[in-house]
């Protein structure tokens, strides 16, 4: 059996890993989300009674919460501890998604909470919910922490094929990257890996306008690429590139794809 606890299950990916995961009864899936009402009334409507899925409150803008989630997941993990901590919850702006930065620049203001409320989000966040998570990865069998990252955050990506949108998004992306690189290189030590996935071009409904020219620029990054996959079939590329993943074979601090590698779509 593997204990897992997961951000953002409400909806998209991360609700493909609780779905997925869950399915073996032997695994424990704690899931923090926003909403609590609403998502365990989802769980219930589409999954069913799951005994060992557990919906948890957090938001990872406010630290009380994530403090609050770390210690009633203590109590329903107890000495088992984590063997997959995950931090998938993030904030995808719209405000950023469609436009080359110099266009953002228009809005001062926006841009300001934005690139406020993404570093709040996709960053400190995620550090807060690291550290006060990390005690109980410390005591589990598997011991690995997985960020949820994006390719936007790739240099060589950006430059090579100009890809000029969510500049802010894809900033604190990379930030991210950097926090985890931090974690690895603290804790690799003591058998923790921690390093960061992108999961692709996904079907989250966060494209809208701007798919048909980004299918354009994957398709001169990967001739073969059709357009996003569905979260099925998503999350078992992911779940199958944390399974194998180790500090042995270099994952330690890594930013990779779902194919492990720099391939992000």
């Amino acid at each position: 059996m593997s204990v897992y606890v997961i951000t953002g299950v409400s909806s998209g990916i991360g609700y493909g890993f609780l779905k997925s995961i869950s399915e073996d009864s032997q695994n424990l899936v704690v899931g923090l989300v926003r909403n609590k009402p609403a998502t365990e009334q989802k769980v219930a409507s589409e999954l069913g009674k799951r005994p060992n899925v557990h919906i948890v409150h957090a938001d990872l803008t406010k630290y009380a919460t994530i403090k609050e989630a770390a210690a009633e997941s203590t109590k329903i993990v107890g000495d088992r501890g984590i063997d997959y901590l995950v931090g998938n919850a993030g904030f995808p702006a719209q405000f950023d998604a469609y436009s080359p930065i110099g266009e953002l620049g228009e809005e001062p203001t926006e841009l300001d909470e934005i690139a406020d409320l993404l570093f709040k989000t996709n960053v400190t966040g995620n550090i807060h919910f690291f550290n006060l998570f990390m005690p109980l990865v410390l005591i589990g069998k598997t011991k690995k922490v997985i960020a949820i990252t994006s390719g936007h955050a790739d240099l060589d990506f950006i430059n090579n094929f100009d890809i000029e949108n969510s500049a802010l998004y894809a900033a604190s992306k990379a930030a991210l990257n950097i926090i985890v690189a931090k974690f690895s290189a603290q804790y690799k030590k003591d058998g923790v890996l921690v390093f960061s996935i992108s999961p692709g071009v996904v079907e989250v409904a966060h494209f809208g306008q701007c798919l048909m020219k980004f299918v354009g620029r994957a398709q001169a990054y990967t001739p073969h690429f059709k357009g996003p996959v569905p979260v099925e079939g998503a999350v078992q590329t992911i779940r199958g590139m944390w399974e194998r993943a180790s500090i042995e074979t270099g994952y330690a601090g890594a930013f990779v794809s779902h194919f492990g590698n720099k391939q992000w779509v």
